[in-house]
């Protein structure tokens, strides 16, 4: 607690312990993670996805856009909490934006460990009008935003991935 690292970690596990909200916007506490929570929250969001991926496609999307509506709340009171607008910690929309994308991928694990690639691929990079988006949006929306167009961007690659491979799921996936 002597210096400001310490101190911001302390805030982060107070925020993300405390509170319903700040224990589902850490991604159950993987955003508590010293190195890359990004993508360890991503990694974590692939366990309720193995329940998420049992639902129909519409069902699945239905379900990923009410956990975006609820994201925006959640961020933003975790964000305000913290005083920070997009903590790194705050993992949330990488769980929604990987839920996105593995609801309509084949459930297989090749295709699961490309959707993963593919959207921190483009989490990380941002390519515009991501990177526009995350630094103009303000609040809960601005914190999800910029995920689930990382998450559609991913959907197109691997769209055209299996549109060039002939790949057809028989669960309507691709």
């Amino acid at each position: 607690m002597e210096d400001g690292i310490t101190s911001a970690a302390d805030k982060a596990s107070e925020v993300a312990l405390s509170s319903p909200a700040g224990f589902l916007a850490f991604g159950f506490g993987a955003g508590l993670s010293p190195i890359a929570p990004g993508t360890v929250g991503t990694l974590v969001a692939l366990l309720p996805a193995l329940l998420l991926v049992q639902l129909p496609v519409w069902l699945g999307l239905a379900t990923v856009l009410l956990t975006f509506f609820v994201g925006i709340y959640l961020c933003k009171v975790a964000g305000q909490s913290l005083g920070v607008h997009d903590h790194g910690g705050i993992v949330w929309d990488e769980f929604v934006g990987m839920w996105l994308v593995l609801v309509v991928v084949p459930v297989d694990w090749g295709w699961w460990l490309a959707a993963f690639l593919a959207f921190r691929l483009f989490d990380i990079v941002k390519p515009w009008p991501i990177h526009w988006l995350d630094r103009r949006v303000p609040g809960g929306l601005g914190v999800m935003i910029d995920d689930v167009l990382a998450a559609l961007y991913a959907i197109g690659v691997l769209w055209l991935v299996a549109w060039l491979t002939g790949w057809a799921d028989p669960a309507g996936r691709f």
